[in-house]
């Protein structure tokens, strides 16, 4: 709205001081003296000179508060990208600077917090040991596999020292939907060995131990001590580096340097949660292949915006888990997931329920 009255302040100013002169002008001609004439003819020279003057400083200004009002009204189609026809791409400056960078991704930080309040460890678990075996298991597949498929390894090996003095033919079999079963095999019966004999069948709860063990990085021991024993850490998976990359929090590719410049964007006390957030919001809407960014709640802080698809009817489509009214990957879910709609993955072998309707 100020842009507009701009714009039209300087309209007048270019136009009226023309007609005061063209009026001086007329009146110094009709005074009948020589010398009024002159006098007249250079002072409405000079006013009109001026006028001019004055009229280009209002045309630029209002030249200059076009953009304003364009980008004004930019930022109020993207604050409702995910209900408007078309929403526009919210751009973020190349010379984002830190503290700008900070606010933006500590904004998106909390309107994830609004869209999922029940964010959580997508893997099933009931104690730190089989939350580390689902987290060895879940490389290169999905958590649903790997939750399909855990019940009846954990029901046979319930302790490290089951698991350790195992039947390795007879693990290879039990975990084999999950993939690359045979190197898999290995390193859980190797982590199981390990705690057995190093930590007194107890799974430790400090990262220089944690990484010690076979098939344990970074990231899994990260989900271990967030999850199981609620050390802050940040889970750097394939969902949460594209995500990052995407909203211009880092460019890096490497898992430990993303971690790192992600990690000094938030206070310590973040990091589970954000990582259980944007890794969630990766799996529901910001996927690899086709983003459904008309249906994004937070396209106005994306520089990424548009990638995909901005057809809200057409975006709605692509939304997955809960979100498009579908199963999630766990078989027993937190409550706070089933009570905001979320519907529990069905057993190994079984049919999937049809999606929900009404969404």
């Amino acid at each position: 709205m100020t842009a507009g009255r701009d714009s039209a302040v300087g309209e007048q100013a270019s136009v009226a001081p023309e007609k005061a002169a063209k009026g001086v002008k007329r009146a110094g001609s009709g005074g009948g003296g020589g010398a009024s004439v002159a006098s007249g003819k250079k002072a409405a020279v000079t006013r009109k000179a001026a006028a001019t003057r004055k009229g280009a400083g209002a045309g630029t200004a209002a030249g200059a508060a076009k953009p304003v009002k364009a980008a004004a009204a930019k930022g109020a189609a993207g604050a409702g990208a995910a209900g408007a026809a078309k929403p526009v791409k919210k751009a973020v400056g190349k010379a984002e600077s830190r503290t700008a960078l900070v606010r933006r991704a500590r904004r998106i930080n909390r309107e994830l917090a609004e869209v999922y309040p029940y964010a959580h460890p997508e893997l099933d678990f009931e104690n730190p040991f089989q939350l580390l075996v689902a987290t060895v298991l879940s490389a290169q597949t999905t958590d649903l596999r790997v939750n399909q498929t855990t019940p009846a390894l954990f029901a046979r090996y319930p302790t490290p020292e089951d698991l350790a003095a195992a039947d390795p033919e007879a693990v290879e079999e039990l975990i084999r939907p999950t993939g690359f079963f045979r190197a898999k095999t290995k390193s859980i019966m190797g982590l199981a060995a390990a705690l057995r004999d190093e930590y007194g069948g107890e799974v430790p709860g400090r990262l220089e131990d944690l990484v010690k063990l076979p098939g344990v990085g970074r990231k899994t021991a990260f989900v271990v001590m967030g999850n199981a024993f609620g050390r802050p850490g940040i889970t750097v998976d394939t969902h949460f580096g594209r995500l990052v990359r995407r909203w211009k929090w880092t460019e890096e590719t490497d898992p430990d340097k993303v971690e790192k410049a992600v990690g000094e964007l938030f206070p310590k006390s973040d990091w589970t949660m954000l990582s259980h957030r944007v890794i969630f919001h990766g799996r529901r809407i910001c996927h690899a292949r086709r983003p459904a960014c008309g249906a994004c709640p937070i396209a106005p802080l994306c520089p990424a915006y548009g990638e995909g698809e901005t057809d809200p009817e057409k975006a709605r489509k692509l939304l997955k888990y809960e979100k498009g009214g579908f199963p999630g990957q766990r078989l027993k879910p937190p409550q706070s997931y089933l009570d905001a709609g979320g519907i529990p993955a069905p057993p190994l072998g079984a049919t999937a329920p049809p999606p929900a309707t009404g969404e």
